[in-house]
């Protein structure tokens, strides 16, 4: 299961069943966890937890050092789940010292070609980042989250569940859950998200009552505080609503508005 050409530091901690390709390169500190593919001239440098069943395909880079120019050589981690699929050319950093020290992917993601992950962020589960989408450092991604290609999300920003970020949109805002965002120059919000909501199961009472919050929030007109005040009964009565407003009450940014 590993070419003879493939070099991996004896400090490496291989699992059971996992395939290592031609030339590929994995450093010290780095533990891959069973059945996971790492496919010719991929390089993953550590400190790295990988888990079980992923695939990293040729040329991925993975676990190098944070691009920030603070960063003085601390002992930092990349930490990534199960079943997660890496294209080729797609980077991804480890964590800063002073940014909590840790990058984070978790499981069942689809990352494709030439995608970047800077240093700190914390990515959630089931998400697709499309070619080239690219996230800032210590940007905040939840679960199946869409990132169309050649977007780009500024750091610090924070992108909720079931968003779907349209192709080449420039994001330097939070984007609360279930939104749709379309470019033009920085991106606006253009709806919420209905069509991947009811692909995934919403129903009509629950995207209804996510249209609503949406209508309050970014169609209204009305002061943040009004919109939280609007806002209130509805989240009672609605798990998503609500989740929506505590993403709101959280944001240290700004909405994206």
């Amino acid at each position: 299961m590993i070419h003879p050409t493939a070099q991996i530091d004896p400090g490496a901690r291989i699992g059971a069943n996992v395939s290592v390709g031609a030339f590929a390169v994995i450093g010290a500190d780095v533990e891959i966890g069973d059945g996971t593919r790492v496919d010719a001239h991929c390089v993953i440098t550590g400190p790295t937890r990988i888990g079980r069943d992923n695939h990293f395909h040729p040329h991925a880079a993975v676990g190098g050092d944070p691009q920030d120019k603070k960063y003085a050589g601390e002992r930092t981690e990349l930490v990534i789940g199960d079943r997660n699929s890496v294209r080729e050319f797609t980077t991804i950093n480890r964590g800063t010292g002073d940014g909590g020290g840790v990058t984070r992917i978790g499981s069942d993601n689809w990352i494709l070609a030439y995608a970047h992950i800077a240093h700190d962020c914390q990515v959630g589960n089931h998400c697709v980042f499309s070619n080239n989408a690219t996230l800032a450092g210590h940007v905040e991604v939840g679960d199946y989250v869409i990132l169309s290609g050649f977007a780009g999300i500024h750091q610090f920003c924070r992108i909720g569940s079931h968003a779907f970020i349209g192709m080449g949109a420039l994001v330097n805002g939070d984007v609360p859950p279930y939104l749709m965002v379309a470019s033009e120059g920085y991106s606006r919000p253009r709806g919420i998200n209905a069509e991947g909501l009811k692909r995934r199961g919403f129903d009509a009472t629950r995207i209804a009552a996510i249209k609503r919050a949406y209508r309050a929030l970014y169609m209204s007109g009305a002061p943040m505080a009004a919109v939280r005040e609007q806002l209130a009964p509805v989240a009672a009565e609605s798990d998503d609503v609500r989740l929506m407003l505590e993403f709101i009450e959280r944001s240290e940014r700004g909405l994206l508005r």
